[in-house]
């Protein structure tokens, strides 16, 4: 599995489809995006993780930098996807930061994991 992260609108689902050799039709096939939400929502974040790392591509956007929102819901939602990335990044294959539609690898397969 390849996790793609990185802000909204930073070009990840277009990075993705040149990975894949898709058009944005036919990303909904091969990747699973916006899972950030579904963590927000999740009482099994672990089963989550295992679930999504199934797919050959994950896509979330990053939710953990700027201010603390005051929102309690907010802040758990934050956590919560926070969590789901440091669950799915070891699982991972690859995982590739893309900021301004430019990609930054952050792991690559058979590299050590933290």
């Amino acid at each position: 599995m390849i996790l793609l992260i990185g802000p909204l609108h930073g070009g990840k689902r277009d990075y993705a489809c040149a990975l894949l050799g898709c058009g944005r039709d036919e990303l909904d096939r091969y990747a699973r995006w916006d899972v950030q939400k579904l963590a927000a929502e999740c009482e099994d974040l672990e089963g989550l993780a295992r679930e999504l790392s199934a797919w050959p591509v994950v896509i979330a956007t990053e939710t953990g930098g700027g201010v603390v929102p005051l929102d309690a819901r907010e802040r758990a939602a934050r956590e919560a996807a926070g969590r789901l990335l440091c669950l799915l990044a070891p699982r991972a294959d690859r995982v590739v930061r893309v900021f301004y539609g430019l990609p930054l690898t952050l792991k690559e397969s058979g590299a050590e994991d933290a």
